[in-house]
């Protein structure tokens, strides 16, 4: 026969389950009128309380790795791929084989295979270059075609890039221009693109906004940033480097140990519908959606038309390659006097 004690222990860790489904926990490094969107979203459609803490994908991998013993946050969602994988291989994420897998794009299920289904792609965008079409105008600046011509004298301080100790975005310019020019070829360039950076952010998105506002007249970016600037009124236009270009695949990621599982696993399978992924759209960004049934803004990049690179990203994905990097910029390029 149970006693009371023992009914009021079994109440409390039912109680204790249930609520563990109704919170869950995510780091989010999307733009932050999409963050918003789908916290309010998924709150309001599942029942289930979002506490939402916006951060790049840089600092998003740091705070898990910190937080190993501990994990405070249950899913990690958007960023560039990169970092997605570095958690996986730092066993920082949890291996899930969602049921949704066969119906996203190749792209996205290379990007779950490559981890060890510890993250999945969400979305893909290219990178590229951003522009104030009136900025450039006033100073008899031309719109920079490839990547050779954001070297030009002219250019002097009027370039913004993220950094890639913060910002996923600049690590994907650093391994794109690896992987497009060769690793010395292309530490020279960075050094000599040193010299016409006015600010490194240290988010990726921070140069487009910089432009759009203004503040600047050209950003590398990933280009799906620059039709929702443009939606809101600013004079900005982007173009991809006709010489080639890299692509993040944006990804999502379940912490070990994380305390919401079940809710972490609930929101997972609702961000990966169709429904979840058009949100994105309807918040002014324009990435490719994973899921192969989600309908495509118009304003989002057509891939057919921009020259790819083949972007290793298993190779740059290996925390090892992305500190090394990292570090030799830190120390060959961002030491440099501008």
């Amino acid at each position: 026969m149970r006693t009371p004690k023992l009914l009021l222990v079994l109440a409390l860790l039912a109680s204790g389950a249930q609520a563990q489904n109704r919170e869950v926990n995510i780091i989010c490094s999307a733009q932050a009128a999409w963050c918003s969107m789908i916290a309010v979203t998924f709150e309001k459609s599942q029942g289930i309380k979002v506490n939402m803490t916006a951060k790049g994908s840089g600092e998003a991998i740091a705070q898990l790795a910190a937080e190993k013993a501990n994990p405070k946050t249950d899913i990690w969602f958007g960023g560039t791929g990169d970092p997605h994988l570095q958690a996986a291989e730092q066993n920082l994420s949890l291996e899930y084989k969602s049921p949704t897998l066969p119906k996203l794009h190749d792209w996205a299920q290379k990007q779950a295979a490559q981890a060890g289904f510890k993250t999945v792609g969400i979305y893909s965008g290219p990178l590229g270059f951003g522009y104030n079409t009136e900025l450039l105008a006033k100073k008899k600046l031309p719109v920079p075609k490839t990547w050779g011509d954001l070297l030009k004298p002219e250019y002097k301080g009027e370039i913004q890039s993220a950094n890639p100790a913060s910002s996923g975005t600049a690590y994907t310019m650093i391994a794109t221009l690896v992987q497009l020019m060769g690793e010395e070829k292309a530490f020279e360039y960075l050094k000599g693109l040193h010299k016409n950076i006015g600010t490194y952010t240290r988010s990726g998105t921070g140069p487009i906004k910089a432009v759009a506002r203004g503040e600047t007249a050209v950003s590398i970016s990933f280009v799906h940033d620059g039709p929702g600037e443009k939606a809101q009124g600013f004079p900005i236009e982007t173009i991809t480097p006709s010489d080639g270009t890299g692509a993040e695949i944006g990804s999502m990621s379940i912490v070990r140990g994380s305390r919401n599982l079940e809710a972490a696993k609930k929101f997972y399978e609702w961000a990966l519908t169709p429904a979840a992924q058009e949100l994105a759209a309807a918040t002014l960004q324009f990435q490719l959606p994973s899921h192969k049934e989600a309908k495509v803004d118009p304003r989002v990049p057509d891939f057919r038309k921009i020259k790819m690179i083949n972007y290793d990203y298993a190779k740059y994905g290996q925390t090892a390659e992305r500190r090394r990097l990292i570090q030799r910029w830190e120390k060959e390029v961002n030491s440099l006097p501008r």
